[in-house]
């Protein structure tokens, strides 16, 4: 929980580095608080499309967009690589294969471009 804090805590910081650690663990509360208001809004709204309780989860969704895409470069940084691979995702498919590679493979050892490693 202290990784999703950090990553709300630095709210629009593209600059720096994150560990896989800190960017999964955000994925994952962030995908399970997601999947949590998304069924309560389907629950109270019974079906209708137009109710007011699917509001909640879109509000979250729109407010943690920004500390994603903040991450999700850091988290290129980590891997020595420029925020801008961040857009090979809108390629279909292989995009977003390629990501994940990137999002799992390990930090650059000692410091790079983007600042020290955040694991020393």
């Amino acid at each position: 929980m202290n990784y999703y804090l950090t990553v709300l805590q630095k709210y629009a910081v593209f600059e720096g580095r994150a560990r896989r650690a800190e960017f999964w663990f955000f994925v994952l509360v962030n995908t399970i608080i997601s999947f949590a208001l998304g069924l309560l809004g389907v629950v109270i709204a019974g079906g209708d499309t137009d109710h007011p309780a699917l509001l909640i989860y879109n509000v979250y969704a729109f407010g943690v967009l920004l500390p994603y895409l903040a991450v999700a470069v850091r988290r290129l940084h980590d891997t020595g690589r420029s925020g801008w691979w961040l857009f090979i995702g809108l390629i279909p498919i292989v995009g977003a294969v390629m990501l994940l590679i990137f999002y799992v493979q390990d930090s650059d050892s000692g410091d790079n471009e983007y600042g020290p490693n955040p694991k020393a």
